[in-house]
C-alpha cells in the first residue's frame, strides 16, 4: 500500500490504473478506522482494480463547538489497518492540499440537508460534506464509492450531488456495522466511559423496538422513545422520515427511515433502522 499526500500523486496513480482498463473504489474517510470502515473497503476490494481510502478530517464539516480539535487521529494504526483491508493506496492530505489559499467554493445540497443532522449541526455540516466528497471524486475519478448507512442522510446527500451534478459514480451504501450488544460502530464511540457505554446501547434497542412494533401494527416512535426514556437518553431527535426524500411520515407506507441522534456522555451518537413499506 502507498500512502499518498497530493492530489497530482493519486491523480496519476489513477491515470496509470484506468489506462489498463480497471475500475477504481473510493472509500471516504476521517480515519480512526473500526469494523464499519473495514467492512467498506472489503467491499471496494472484492469489486475493483485499485482501491483507494481517503483520510482527511474535514475541518469544513464542523463548527467551531464540535470535536475538530479532539477528533480521534493514529494514522499510523489506520495505515495498518487499511493495509491489512487489501487497500492499495491511502490518501492522506495535509488541510492546504484540499482547501489550497483562495478556496471560495462550496457545494450546498437544499431540500434533505435543513433537517436532523443540518438543524442539529448547522447548515455547515453538509456544505463541507457535500464540497469535500464533490473533490474527493473529482481528484480520485473513482467507478464506484462506498459510504456506512449508519450516516444515512450524508449517503442521501451525496446521492443528490451526484444526480444534480451528474457526475459518474456510482454510491453503494454498505450496513451498518454493530458491536455484539448492538451499539453502531462509529469512531466517536472511543469518547464513552463505562457506564455510557452501556447506556448507548439503548439506541439500537429502540430501534429494534420501533421495528417490531412496526411489524405488530403498533406505534413505532411510542416504541422507540419508551426505551430511551428507561434509559434515561435525551434525544436530539428521533424522527421518522421517507428513506428517499427525509420528509417526515406518520406511516410507513413506502420504505421510511427512524433516525436518532443523542448526546450520551461525551459523545455525540446517530443511528437508524430502515422499515420497508408496503409499497417500494
Amino acid at each position: 500500500m502507498r500512502i499518498l499526500r497530493t492530489i497530482a500523486e493519486v491523480r496519476a496513480a489513477v491515470r496509470d490504473v484506468k489506462a489498463a482498463g480497471k475500475s477504481v473504489g473510493l472509500v471516504p474517510t476521517m480515519g480512526a478506522f473500526h469494523e464499519g470502515h473495514l467492512s467498506l473497503m472489503r467491499a471496494a476490494r472484492e469489486q475493483n482494480g485499485l482501491v483507494v481510502v481517503s483520510l482527511f478530517v474535514n475541518p469544513t464539516q464542523f463548527a467551531a463547538n464540535e470535536d475538530l480539535s479532539t477528533y480521534p487521529r493514529d494514522e499510523a494504526r489506520d495505515a495498518a489497518l487499511a493495509e491489512a483491508a487489501g487497500v492499495d493506496i491511502l490518501f492522506a492530505p495535509e488541510p492546504a492540499e484540499i482547501y489550497p489559499d483562495g478556496f471560495a467554493t462550496n457545494i450546498h445540497v437544499t431540500g434533505i440537508t435543513e433537517v436532523l443532522d443540518g438543524a442539529s449541526r448547522g447548515p455547515h455540516h453538509f456544505d463541507g460534506v457535500a464540497t469535500v466528497v464533490t473533490k474527493l471524486f473529482g481528484i480520485v475519478q473513482p467507478d464506484v464509492a462506498y459510504f456506512g448507512q449508519k450516516d444515512a442522510q450524508q449517503v442521501l446527500v451525496v446521492r443528490r450531488v451526484v444526480r444534480d451534478l451528474d457526475l459518474d459514480v456510482r454510491i453503494e451504501a454498505c450496513p451498518i456495522v454493530r458491536e455484539p450488544d448492538g451499539l453502531a460502530m462509529s469512531s466517536r464511540n472511543v469518547y464513552l466511559d463505562a457506564d455510557a457505554r452501556a447506556q448507548a446501547t439503548a439506541l439500537s434497542r429502540a430501534l429494534d423496538a420501533a421495528d417490531a412494533a412496526h411489524r405488530s401494527g403498533e406505534s413505532i416512535l411510542s416504541a422507540a422513545q419508551a426505551v430511551l426514556d428507561e434509559a434515561g437518553i435525551a434525544v436530539e431527535y428521533l424522527e421518522l422520515r421517507d428513506a428517499e426524500t427525509l420528509q417526515p411520515v406518520t406511516a410507513v407506507e413506502r420504505d421510511a427511515l427512524l433516525l436518532v441522534a443523542a448526546r450520551v456522555g461525551a459523545a455525540r451518537l446517530i443511528d437508524n433502522h430502515l422499515l420497508r413499506g408496503a409499497t417500494r
